[in-house]
């Protein structure tokens, strides 16, 4: 399957489950070792088609093709060229991670399988605008430092070795915001994974291969 391919059926993925909607929020993919594709510029995550990516030059920023590429073409571009592990990237503001985003709320990692994988690293910037050449430094600063990084009242930037990949710890990240509010909605006392526990699973269970923020993956 293409990446465009990959990347309409993420972006229809998202919107049905929640982890986008309107116009908000925008994906790319890396194409080759100085390339990606983008969606385009006020493009609806739910209809994309295969006219609605702009192909760009990483290194150089040169955009290909008559189409604006999204106003946050500068984010991508700037996690791309920090992490060469990247192979996809999603940005959206679902509903209960923006609401933390929106807040100081603690994000824990410590619940389940899937946190504990998924959000180990996780990162935060302050508010910038949209599209600003300040929000894409922000996160150019964060991305050796973390797979996950919260733009504060704004929403969320995941990247991973895969679009599947990707996908999952986005989803993961918004089912952890939400049960945590429910919790504490409900008065329930969550009960976290010992710290010892944690470094057992990350590094024995063979759950996966730790995707943990290493110099080894940095350009």
């Amino acid at each position: 399957m293409s990446e465009k391919q990959q990347l309409i059926n993420t972006g229809r993925y998202l919107m049905s489950n929640q982890l986008a909607w309107g116009t908000s929020g925008n994906i790319s993919a890396r194409i080759g070792s100085n390339q990606m594709i983008i969606t385009a510029s006020g493009t609806y995550m739910a209809n994309l088609g295969e006219e609605d990516f702009v192909e760009c030059q990483i290194d150089k920023g040169e955009i290909e093709g008559k189409r604006k590429a999204s106003k946050e073409t500068p984010m991508h571009l700037g996690i791309y060229r920090q992490r060469k592990d990247a192979q996809a990237i999603l940005h959206s503001s679902p509903f209960y991670t923006t609401l933390f985003a929106c807040s100081n709320e603690p994000i824990l990692s410590e619940l389940f399988v899937e946190t504990m994988y998924y959000l180990e690293d996780i990162a935060y910037v302050d508010y910038y605008h949209p599209g600003s050449q300040e929000l894409a430094d922000a996160v150019t600063e964060q991305a050796p430092h973390a797979n996950i990084i919260i733009m504060r009242n704004h929403g969320v930037v995941v990247f991973d070795d895969s679009v599947s990949e990707a996908q999952m710890r986005l989803e993961t990240l918004e089912m952890a915001c939400r049960m945590i509010l429910k919790a504490k909605e409900s008065g329930v006392q969550l009960q976290l994974i010992p710290e010892k526990t944690i470094k057992s699973f990350l590094e024995d269970s063979f759950y996966k291969p730790r995707k943990k923020v290493s110099s080894k993956f940095l350009i």
